[in-house]
């Protein structure tokens, strides 16, 4: 017996989404609904200080004006810290966490080496303190707490094949909660998929290098394991990736310019299920949707893409 296919949107209520964003989302709630599957909402708001609920209502609005509708939710990962700790408290128990109290400043002027994301590889400078020096440190600082990681994980992504990393050599112990006391994304994200039942996590290729650490969360919380599908990402016409600054990229100003069908054509031209942009609704794009149409390599904006004359 198969079972059901559970994808979700899972974006950051930090500022409105953004093309990158929205591509995401499509290429997620395609997927699903060509497997009969359903969509779940979760708001990614661990820290308060940056995300707000008036972004995060925005971004409801948004996906219901595009037709990118869900089924269940939304969640609120701010409303989840009882069971986040929960799931620290499990690894903790089985002997791999550790408290570290390096500061930002101090990996900085370490010159670690760096993993294909961009974060610094942890070279376990607090990995073996004793006892008595844990309670030295804590008298002046609040620890983070990180996993202890070992040996190679692999998966088989459904877009982009094997990939696999040496978590000590490519990853090194990674933050589970930093010494704020909000939880790190790598353990908010696997506590949440596995309680929610998602089975297809799809996301842009930026996170490809975060999965096997994930995966590593999953075996070790006995939780059962998502598919993986990354994407490419979208690039503006210099190289650089999108993101919320991109304020004429964004879907508050888009919406004022182009019909929501315009804009889902647009992104379904882009991800190689359209010949062409047109306008379509999202569940006319479900019967063209294949993995094997989405570009590999990441995809630069069109100049004239969003450009009202061209469409004239």
């Amino acid at each position: 017996m198969t079972r059901e296919v559970v994808g979700r949107f899972a974006p950051t209520p930090s500022g409105s989404m953004h093309l990158g964003n929205l591509f995401s989302c499509l290429l997620a709630w395609l997927s699903v609904r060509a497997q009969g599957g359903r969509i779940i909402l979760r708001m990614e708001n661990l820290d308060t200080h940056r995300t707000s609920r008036k972004f995060a209502e925005q971004l409801m609005r948004d996906l219901e004006f595009l037709g990118l509708h869900w089924d269940e939710g939304p969640y609120w990962q701010s409303e989840r810290g009882d069971y986040y700790q929960e799931c620290l408290d499990k690894l903790s128990v089985q002997g791999l966490v550790y408290p570290c109290f390096c500061s930002r400043a101090e990996l900085h002027a370490a010159n670690a080496p760096h993993a294909s994301d961009g974060d610094y590889i942890y070279q376990g400078t607090c990995r073996a303190l004793t006892a008595a020096e844990i309670a030295e440190k804590s008298r002046s600082r609040a620890p983070a707490m990180r996993l202890r990681v070992s040996g190679t994980v692999g998966f088989n992504d459904l877009h982009y094949g094997w990939y696999e990393q040496d978590l000590e050599r490519d990853c090194g112990d990674f933050l589970l909660r930093r010494s704020d006391g909000v939880f790190a994304y790598q353990l908010a994200v696997v506590a949440d998929d596995g309680a929610m039942g998602v089975t297809q996590v799809v996301r842009g290729r930026d996170l490809l290098s975060s999965t096997p650490r994930q995966l590593y969360l999953y075996k070790l919380l006995g939780l059962p394991t998502p598919e993986f599908a990354h994407i490419p990402m979208l690039l503006s016409g210099d190289g650089r990736r999108l993101s919320k600054r991109d304020a004429d990229m964004g879907l508050e100003k888009l919406r004022e310019r182009f019909l929501p069908e315009e804009i889902v054509g647009s992104l379904g031209y882009l991800a190689g299920l359209l010949d062409r942009p047109e306008a379509v609704r999202p569940h006319e794009l479900v019967p063209a949707f294949s993995w094997e149409k989405v570009p590999m390599e990441d995809i630069y904006l069109p100049s004239d893409l969003f450009d009202r004359s061209s469409r004239s």
